[in-house]
């Protein structure tokens, strides 16, 4: 059974309305990067991370009130994995190693219970923080680069800047997000906006798919029309698409914990951006491009319907 079949939206006429919206949104996601920056997580800027276990399920208060009281007040409190298990991540400290850091944190944690035990520490240095962030940056751009190059070879250069511009859209959308609402972007949210281009692709190349058939279909129609109708016919598959994956995602974002919060966070604004940029950023790029059938139609060459010729 299928969900918005035979609708008739008309999606095309409402563009300028979505460009107004997606102006407002870059503009606030490109000022709130421009002044605020993001708040980046110990992946970027280095620091130590420390995994201790309790006997008993521990209050994230405590920890933190106990790490404030010595001195930590820039520490990183949450559970992993379950309410006895705990990851403290440090800011780097320039007066002490790594060890030393370690063992103060700790001896900190069992004047409170002694039942502490430390089961993990990493140190990571402000340089090879600054390697992260730029190689995830370049990762970044490297993909968008290779999407430009598929698009353009499975469909035309008019998709090709459509799907691009759309994907572009979606990652300074939610990248500003995490720097407007100043939540931790590490290295676990860089994964989730590169999910996000290939969540957003998907969509857009099956739009794309289904305005190609029909502008072959339709050639006496008008770009907006043809246009207009393909969205409504891959409707359905879009609603539910987004809607299934909200779901587990939702799931993630309340019982996942506050390890992966960031991380389920962006694909949320991820996957609501991505639906809505498939729908009218893709498309309507492409439209002002000007994409018409005669762009997509083959041409013919002279003599090639003519039997009996040979080279």
């Amino acid at each position: 059974m299928q969900i918005f079949q035979n609708t008739h939206y008309n999606f095309v006429g409402k563009r300028r309305y979505a460009l107004i919206l997606s102006a407002i949104l870059l503009v606030i996601a490109i000022g709130s990067l421009a002044t605020r920056g993001l708040n980046f997580g110990l992946d970027f800027t280095g620091g130590t991370l420390l995994e201790v276990g309790y006997s008993e399920p521990k209050e994230l208060e405590q920890v933190r009130d106990a790490m404030e009281g010595a001195g930590f007040e820039s520490a990183v409190v949450q559970h992993f994995g379950s309410s006895r298990d705990i990851v403290i991540r440090l800011a780097p400290q320039a007066e002490q190693v790594s060890a030393t850091l370690s063992d103060r944190v700790l001896k900190v944690l069992r004047a409170e219970d002694d039942s502490v035990e430390m089961r993990r520490q990493e140190f990571v240095g402000p340089q090879v923080g600054d390697e992260l962030r730029d190689d995830g940056g370049l990762a970044m751009i490297i993909a968008l680069g290779f999407i430009l190059i598929y698009v353009m070879a499975r469909f035309e250069w008019r998709f090709a800047v459509g799907s691009i511009s759309a994907l572009i859209h979606d990652v300074v959308i939610v990248i500003g997000f995490f720097s407007v609402t100043g939540m931790e972007f590490d290295l676990t949210v860089l994964a989730a906006v590169l999910a996000v281009i290939g969540y957003s692709l998907n969509d857009t190349i099956v739009v794309f798919d289904r305005i190609r058939e029909n502008f072959l279909r339709m050639r006496k129609s008008q770009p907006e029309d043809v246009i207009n109708t393909s969205l409504n016919q891959t409707l359905s598959r879009t609603v539910v698409t987004s809607l299934t994956t909200m779901l587990v995602v939702l799931a993630m974002f309340f019982l996942g914990g506050e390890l992966i919060h960031s991380f389920s966070a962006a694909l949320l604004v991820g996957i609501v951006i991505g639906t809505y940029s498939s729908i009218y950023v893709a498309s309507s790029t492409a439209l002002a491009l000007d994409v018409n059938s005669t762009n997509l139609i083959p041409v013919e060459k002279e003599g090639a319907d003519q039997p009996g010729q040979e080279l």
